[in-house]
């Protein structure tokens, strides 16, 4: 009798991938110990197949900029913990119309989770988050979703945006330019952006198709065209 051959699924397939122990960080100071928030739903459930996926990196000095005193992101904003660059903001499923959020899972991030990826995600309450509205919708387990993500970011090897800060006539095409010369196996088009109404940019958003290769971006995650000016704040 025949078998068919056995093919894993994208999400079990990159599971099966080593995990490398350390992720991208300027410096970064894991604390002893941990408080995993409890979060709530911020909007409908929606359970939908997945179609593709968005890793969207932060950048930190942008978003610490306002918060330094926030005792809500000590962890990532103060200093004590460090001074972080880029960081994954989340792992998100898409749809093929909208995207799946809140599936229904009573797991929760234990607090040893959290403090494996806080050089990743310098924030117990983002992990928490990031897990419930998103990584439910994809597997069963935090560990699981955390090691995936940890894989796509430590198979990335991230642009200099401190040395692009210091260019006046800084465009989003220079900044995908920047990703794909690190990365030369990403197409352009699959190099998202997300800048803020004062021109600085907040975010990187790559896209990936349901098997994890690099995909186009729709309009909404590609973000500015090329010749949109950007700025890159340095946190000075």
């Amino acid at each position: 009798m025949l078998c068919r051959a056995f093919r894993p699924t994208p999400i079990l397939a990159i599971l099966a991938l080593p995990s490398l122990a350390h992720a991208q960080a300027y410096q970064c100071r894991v604390p002893s110990t941990v408080t995993v928030p409890h979060v709530r739903p911020d909007g409908p459930q929606r359970k939908m197949p997945v179609t593709g996926y968005t890793l969207a990196l932060s950048w930190s000095p942008e978003f610490c900029k306002p918060r330094k005193s926030s005792p809500a992101h000590s962890t990532q904003c103060s200093g004590r913990n460090g001074d972080f660059g880029l960081i994954v903001h989340g792992l998100w499923p898409d749809g093929r119309t909208s995207w799946p959020q809140w599936c229904a899972n009573p797991r929760r991030v234990p607090p040893a989770e959290v403090r494996r990826n806080l050089c990743m995600m310098p924030s117990a309450r983002i992990q928490a988050t990031e897990w419930a509205k998103h990584g439910a919708c994809m597997v069963r387990t935090p560990a699981a979703y955390f090691k995936v993500t940890r894989i796509l970011w430590e198979g990335l090897r991230k642009p200099d945006l401190d040395r692009l800060s210091h260019d006046r006539a800084l465009t989003a095409g220079k900044i995908r330019d920047a990703f794909v010369l690190a990365n030369p196996d990403w197409p352009r088009s699959a190099v998202g952006l997300s800048i803020n109404q004062r021109g600085w940019l907040e975010e990187l958003r790559l896209c990936y198709a349901k098997n994890f290769m690099p995909t186009a971006c729709d309009r909404q995650r590609f973000g500015p065209k090329d010749g949109t000016h950007v700025k890159i704040w340095r946190g000075l």
